[in-house]
């Protein structure tokens, strides 16, 4: 049987997937494509986590594609809504049908000489199978599917209560009543801990540090009512640029009054909680705001049930596990019937499948980052990567639309391939991250650098990466197009050997 060609390959359905796909089919409306899957279900993340409360932590009008409108009552939605939001494009637009699922991608190959990757899945039977397209684009997430990040617990073998992980979490587990312990302080505890206090017996949350929270309504009052006064699309806008603009404008002002925005916060927390609450110990962390990402508190639920003694936050360090419980190292013990180590996840690199151009391995930690969607020395090769400090879907959006335009671009000059070039030697090299979430410092020696400038500098500010990767000259010096049959930096061992690569006018 003759291997599969398509124009452009994606891989991953889920929120990034079948964004792309949509825009593919609107503005790239000749090229055919597929989207390789390695589960059985559309949604990536949203199906993928089930665990209790699972909800956005950003706000619908921004989480949600530029070009279909939000509709439900919750801005900071449930995870099943979000789930029925991203099958609904899939459906709507005709993009379940080109959905392969159950092939799991490991490998890919690019072959100057035919302009053509070739990638190498496994499908749910065990069966290998190969496709071969002309554009990679990698919409996986940047997470391992198959484990999350637990740490290596003293005495855990000991523990003879119910121990998870959030990303596997079991269906059907009976908590109420129960004692449970949950481990960590980011957005999965914050979620977690008020929901299953709902039922269970008691709820504590465990955390080492502080983590910064916010409490806003979890619906937008103002959205609402133009939605009711406005067509979808229209009052859709007009919310989604006012979150995306106060959300940079505050971000702005966090890092350059760090002090003062510290005091807010803190302050904001402090009058959700009863009087009297500890939280100079519990709600003060050591780093300043947006060194890691802030946590979203819908309709205060977390201080709600902190309020009412169904939930509490121990802050401690872990000694060992016991039989029954958690020995802390201040020598206080935590019953736990059920202990969930929301302890966060592992960082991959373009869904850890193995790359090779012209017969040389990439090495991702090599490479630089191209606008944030591309990688030196990797031909016809993008991924999708949200913002940290923004929601994820406004980047992915802007992404896909930047590989529509460079695929229409090479089709009128005539080119069959694009590549970013170091070559300016004076761009110095930068983490991937400026984050110091433990979960993205764990994993940054593995992940490809970025520049201190232009075109390789990530700034995480979607009105830069619009203006860049909408209206941004695409010839830019950087990018260079070559047609079939010439070398690749990437087959030289060098980024500035690929003499016969072309620099196709704008």
């Amino acid at each position: 049987m003759a291997t599969e060609h398509f124009d452009v390959m994606i891989v991953g359905a889920g929120l990034s997937g079948v964004g792309a796909a949509w825009h593919l089919r609107h503005n790239c409306p000749g090229k055919s494509y597929a989207i390789l899957e390695g589960r059985e279900a559309i949604g990536g993340t949203w199906d993928l986590f089930r665990y209790p409360g699972i909800r956005s932590d950003s706000d619908m009008y921004t989480l949600g594609y530029a070009f279909k409108p939000w509709r439900e009552a919750k801005a900071i939605a449930d995870g099943p809504s979000i789930l029925k939001y991203v099958r609904e494009v899939a459906k709507d637009h005709d993009i379940e049908r080109h959905i392969r699922f159950g092939h799991k991608v490991t490998a890919a190959s690019w072959s100057s000489a035919e302009a053509r990757w070739t990638v190498e899945a496994t499908q749910a039977d065990g069966s290998a199978a190969s496709f071969t397209c002309g554009f990679l684009l990698m919409a996986s997430g940047y997470y391992r599917y198959s484990a999350g990040f637990t740490p290596d617990y003293a005495g855990l073998s000991e523990y003879q209560g119910t121990f998870i992980h959030p990303q596997h979490w079991p269906e059907g587990l009976d908590y109420a009543g129960k004692n449970v312990v949950v481990i960590g302080s980011g957005a999965t505890a914050v979620t977690i801990v008020p929901k299953m206090a709902e039922a269970a017996g008691h709820v504590t949350m465990l955390q080492r540090s502080p983590t910064y929270m916010v409490s806003r309504p979890a619906e937008d009052a103002m959205a609402n009512w133009l939605r009711s006064k406005l067509p979808a699309m229209l009052a859709y806008n007009i919310i989604r640029w006012r979150n995306v603009l106060l959300g940079m404008f505050f971000f702005k002002q966090f890092r350059k009054n760090p002090d003062k925005y510290k005091k807010m916060l803190i302050g904001g927390v402090a009058q959700q909680l009863n009087p009297g609450y500890d939280v100079e110990t519990h709600f003060t962390p050591k780093y300043n705001p947006w060194d890691q990402r802030l946590c979203l508190v819908p309709d205060a639920d977390m201080f709600k049930a902190l309020n009412n003694g169904s939930a509490e936050i121990v802050t401690d360090h872990i000694d060992r596990f016991e039989a029954g419980g958690i020995r802390l190292q201040s020598g206080k013990t935590l019953p736990a019937d059920i202990v969930v180590s929301a302890t966060g996840l592992k960082l991959v690199v373009a869904g850890e499948i193995e790359v090779t151009v012209d017969g040389r391995r990439i090495r991702w930690a090599d490479t630089m980052s191209y606008k944030g969607m591309m990688f030196s020395s990797v031909p016809n090769f993008g991924a999708v990567f949200g913002y940290t400090n923004a929601s994820w879907t406004l980047k992915a959006d802007l992404t896909s639309e930047y590989v529509c335009r460079l695929l229409n671009y090479m089709d009128a000059r005539k080119v069959d391939y694009c590549v970013a070039e170091r070559n300016d030697p004076t761009v110095g090299e930068l983490p991937w991250l400026d984050f110091n979430s433990g979960y993205v410092q764990r994993a940054m020696d593995e992940f490809p650098r970025q520049g201190d400038k232009k075109p390789w500098k990530l700034y995480q500010n979607y009105l830069m990466d619009m203006l860049s990767l909408r209206f941004g000259k695409l010839a830019d010096g950087t990018l260079r197009f070559a047609k079939k049959g010439a070398v690749t930096p990437a087959a030289a061992n060098t980024d500035t050997a690929a003499k016969p690569l072309v620099h196709a006018a704008e």
